[in-house]
């Protein structure tokens, strides 16, 4: 081995060290990114969705996949995870009682089970819901996708991930028209404006400790607009092929641009690369109003 062909084991470890402190600003945590909106697939949380539709529970096992078309649901969806448990009501193709079980994971938000919305619910005419179908669920591991239809030509997706936080949620719209979405906070949780970031989230207001880290999480709009902002509710107005995300634990408070207008493959479009930093908690949030 020539001299110019040596590695250099002392130079290789400066070398990375610069690179983290690049990476690193002091006090400031770094997250991991996504695409500021629902669910996606990717690495496994450790959950594990079912789902009942008609009375029927199905679970396939690990990395196998379950599929259901063309059928009309006769009463509400139960969507049951390690993580996350909802029903989807097919009278308003709302979403009800999304909560966190609060399952023993280092991402936990909470230590018993929490509802985080109420509901989450498009406001949408006896029209519009007439023949409500589920066109197509799928339902592998830890995601859930299920797109319903209705006789007027209508569409809306409901994208959901069993993990203790992160982008994990996504409802999107194809009506034609807007669409007015209301969300509804769980008992106990309120909208605030973060001190460090200037942006809306929600949360209990409960510091993180030994065993779980801060809730947090925000409303993450795509071709929508803010109508209204309480303590407890928001309504938005939701273009045609728009979506509402639900974003939770530090990615609902890191320092992105957030998502762009687009209203087709959004998720792989507006994805981060790499990481962005995290601020601090916010301290003794104050609910708006």
């Amino acid at each position: 081995m020539t001299p110019t062909s040596r590695p250099r084991p002392l130079r290789a470890v400066l070398v990375l060290l610069l690179a983290l402190a690049a990476l690193l600003v002091p006090g400031t945590a770094s997250a991991s990114g996504g695409d500021d909106g629902g669910a996606t697939e990717g690495a496994s949380s450790g959950g594990d969705f079912a789902v009942t539709v008609n009375g029927r529970t199905s679970n396939p096992g690990a990395g196998n996949e379950y599929r259901l078309r063309d059928t009309t649901p006769t009463a509400p969806i139960a969507v049951r995870g390690r993580h996350v448990t909802f029903t989807i009501a097919p009278a308003t193709l709302g979403v009800y009682d999304y909560t966190l079980t609060g399952a023993p994971d280092p991402q936990r938000m909470v230590t018993t089970p929490t509802v985080v919305f109420a509901s989450k619910v498009p406001v949408l005419t006896a029209a519009q819901l007439r023949g409500v179908r589920i066109s197509e669920l799928r339902l592998r591991d830890d995601v859930l996708v299920v797109t319903f239809t209705t006789a007027s030509g209508g569409k809306l997706k409901v994208q959901a991930k069993d993990a203790p936080q992160g982008g994990i949620f996504q409802m999107e719209q194809e009506f034609g028209s807007a669409v007015e979405y209301v969300h509804t906070l769980g008992a106990g949780l309120f909208y605030f404006v973060n001190e460090y970031t200037g942006k809306v989230n929600f949360g209990d207001g409960v510091p993180a400790d030994a065993t779980h880290q801060m809730l947090l999480g925000k409303d993450s709009p795509q071709v929508a607009t803010k109508l209204e902002q309480t303590a407890t509710t928001t309504r938005w107005s939701v273009a045609s092929g728009g979506r509402m995300g639900g974003v939770l634990g530090e990615d609902s408070i890191e320092l992105s641009a957030g998502a762009t207008n687009c209203t087709s493959d959004c998720q792989a479009r507006n994805r981060i690369q790499g990481s962005v930093p995290v601020p601090p908690d916010p301290t003794n949030p104050t609910p708006i109003g």
